[in-house]
């Protein structure tokens, strides 16, 4: 288990969606976040407290959670100085990048000398079968978005909690290392082996009560050259009964990928409905989630409304107004 409370590390991160991890857990656990430490030139800021190592300490964090998620998931020269200084404090070390903290020498050093725990998140701990396509009792629910980044994972988490309140029965489902390091388990997707990934995802949504709804967080996107693979194995491993489709309106062009620019709702609607009847022919579109964090309160209630009506679909921002509607979708799927 990863000790907490956490002091998240924002490192240099060019800009807030560069720290979505550091974001996701400040808003969801903000029970376990005492502070966030930044380099020079970090451009992110979770609202919370800037802390030094000592005043996290003082203050009672016991795990550094690295809360960027950097292309290619790497581990800055510029952040192992502050890495080591906090282990030899006695700090653990969380991280869900692709560069593995257990295979970094100076950090297992400085964590084995000083009795400390280093956490790789994005590390499958089982063994994943190959995907058989059986259709499994209970209900899912699968978010799909038109980029990277869009609000997949807030969307089910929040429908989570209005279900729980509602005394429905519910799983939120991490696939990434943010919702992982939220609730503790889950299936790091984009690390296992492609053959296993739908497996992986057959494996984290078992056989349950009919009425009992499995909320799958959602990775990558179906337009995202580099990462679409992870969201087929989303689609195809979850057999979703239901799509809720996910969309940020400001985006300039797709992230990271400046000569890609985003598709439309409707034709993320034509394109994911098709591949998701593959494996479950009875699967249906039953809303919209939009992030309008970058809109004032007035725009984002218009661009809802005009989502809505050209959609035909109920469309809300589930972080700014709740998912109420988007649990009342899920009636009668």
């Amino acid at each position: 288990m990863i000790q907490t409370p956490y002091l998240l590390f924002l490192g240099d991160a060019p800009d807030a969606l560069a720290a979505k991890v550091a974001q996701g857990i400040k808003d969801w656990r903000p029970d376990v976040s005492v502070g966030q430490l930044r380099l020079p030139g970090c451009n992110a800021d979770m609202g919370l407290t800037d802390m030094t190592l000592a005043e996290a300490k003082t203050a009672g964090a016991k795990t550094l959670v690295i809360g960027v998620a950097n292309r290619g998931g790497v581990i800055s020269d510029a952040w192992k100085k502050v890495l080591v200084e906090a282990l030899e404090m006695g700090f653990d070390l969380a991280s869900g990048l692709h560069n593995l903290l257990r295979d970094e020498p100076t950090l297992v050093a400085a964590a084995q000398t000083n009795g400390c725990t280093l956490h790789d998140v994005r590390v499958p701990n089982a063994s994943y079968p190959i995907a058989n396509g059986v259709k499994r009792s209970g209900k899912r629910c699968l978010a799909v978005g038109t980029d990277c980044s869009v609000g997949k994972m807030y969307t089910a988490i929040a429908m989570e909690r209005v279900m729980h309140k509602r005394g429905m029965k519910a799983d939120f489902r991490a696939t990434g290392q943010t919702g992982i390091l939220i609730t503790g388990s889950g299936v790091p997707l984009d690390a296992v082996i492609a053959d296993f990934m739908a497996g992986s995802v057959e494996y984290l949504t078992p056989d349950n009560d009919d009425d009992h709804w499995d909320l799958i967080e959602g990775q990558g996107s179906l337009f995202h050259v580099s990462y679409s693979g992870v969201t087929m194995a989303l689609i195809h491993g979850g057999q979703p009964d239901a799509l809720i489709l996910c969309h940020e309106p400001t985006r300039k062009h797709m992230r990271g990928l400046p000569d890609y620019q985003q598709p439309s709702l409707e034709t993320l609607r034509d394109t994911a409905m098709p591949l998701a009847q593959v494996g479950n022919p009875d699967c249906k579109i039953v809303a919209v989630s939009v992030n309008t964090q970058h809109l004032s309160e007035a725009d984002a209630l218009a661009y809802l409304a005009e989502v809505e009506e050209r959609m035909g679909l109920p469309t809300v921002d589930p972080f700014r107004q709740g998912a109420d509607r988007l649990v009342d979708a899920l009636e009668g799927v």
